[in-house]
């Protein structure tokens, strides 16, 4: 099915920061482009800022050769990751006033053209994949499975963010063992810490979708917090911190380098102090934050694995 010309990106796509650019695209196009959420690149920014912790943290330098190639691998799979969800979640977004508009869940694009951009997008990331030495393969190949799993949580379980945390911060072990094999502990008290820190804004995410979530039987830790959602929050990224805090002290036994984390530390105390889980407005201005929270991480990994 083709895209319906007449639909512009403001109807179909609520919450999206780059209307402009998807609206230039032909109307043929347009739908693909929004399916893979292409005009709304916190996705990929969130998916890439985890490789960049573990490639920094190694203490190998910028790489930019190696940077470039998991930032499109974060684009090209965070769009797969959409596509696939949405054609799992079709029946449910049907019944989410956010989400009802979607191209598939919405029937201008069918199953069958949804699952060949999936394959197309799939393509782009084993490109990608082949850039790796085979160890960073491997390890990236392990999450196929907790990809495959992801769009069903939220049917059997309050904790969805937890396995979205498991998926979608991946990128910290790749991006280590990219240039590393050694210090599991480091990279595993970071990928602990990445974990929580996606945790922590998937449920500020969620807190936009409650209402509609709590009728359709969709579960979210915004759902299962309640009137405690930001003690949550706030506790997420407190074990977010002292993970990563903890994968820098094995790798430097040095209370300066714990300094680098500060920066961040405010970001989230901002965030959480900040947060109004009934202002829908609020949730999704702090849910985009995490771009720059995410870049604070980064460049904290960076100092303390190249000092």
């Amino acid at each position: 099915m083709t895209a319906d010309p007449t639909i512009t990106p403001a109807t179909i796509t609520p919450d999206s920061e780059h209307r402009g650019l998807v609206g230039l695209l032909p109307a043929t196009l347009r739908d693909y482009a929004l399916l893979a959420r292409f005009d709304r690149p916190i996705g990929w920014w969130l998916l890439f800022w985890p490789c960049a912790w573990g490639l920094w943290l190694t203490g190998a330098g910028v790489q930019w050769q190696l940077l470039g190639w998991l930032l499109l691998g974060s684009i090209a799979m965070r769009g797969a990751g959409c596509v696939y969800n949405d054609i799992v979640d079709a029946d449910l977004d049907r019944q989410v006033t956010r989400t009802a508009s979607r191209p598939v869940a919405s029937r201008r694009v069918s199953a069958k053209a949804a699952w060949v951009w999936l394959l197309m997008l799939c393509a782009i990331g084993l490109l990608v994949l082949l850039q790796l030495r085979w160890q960073a393969q491997a390890v990236a190949l392990g999450s196929l499975a907790l990809v495959a799993a992801y769009p069903f949580m939220k049917r059997i379980t309050w904790w969805p963010q937890a396995w979205l945390g498991l998926v979608f911060t991946w990128g910290a072990l790749v991006g280590w063992v990219a240039l590393r094999g050694d210090h599991p502990g480091v990279v595993g008290a970071l990928y602990a810490g990445a974990f929580f820190w996606c945790m922590a804004y998937d449920t500020i995410y969620a807190l936009q979708d409650r209402e509609d979530d709590a009728l359709v039987g969709i579960k979210s830790s915004a759902l299962r917090l309640g009137e405690n959602v930001r003690a949550g929050v706030g506790l997420f990224y407190g074990l977010a911190l002292a993970c990563i805090a903890l994968a820098f002290w094995l790798l430097r036994a040095d209370w300066i380098a714990l300094l680098a984390l500060i920066p961040a530390a405010l970001h989230f105390i901002w965030q959480v102090a900040t947060l109004d889980p009934a202002d829908g407005a609020n949730p999704l201005a702090r849910f985009r934050s995490n771009r720059w929270a995410g870049a604070l991480v980064a460049m904290a990994c960076y100092v303390v694995g190249n000092a």
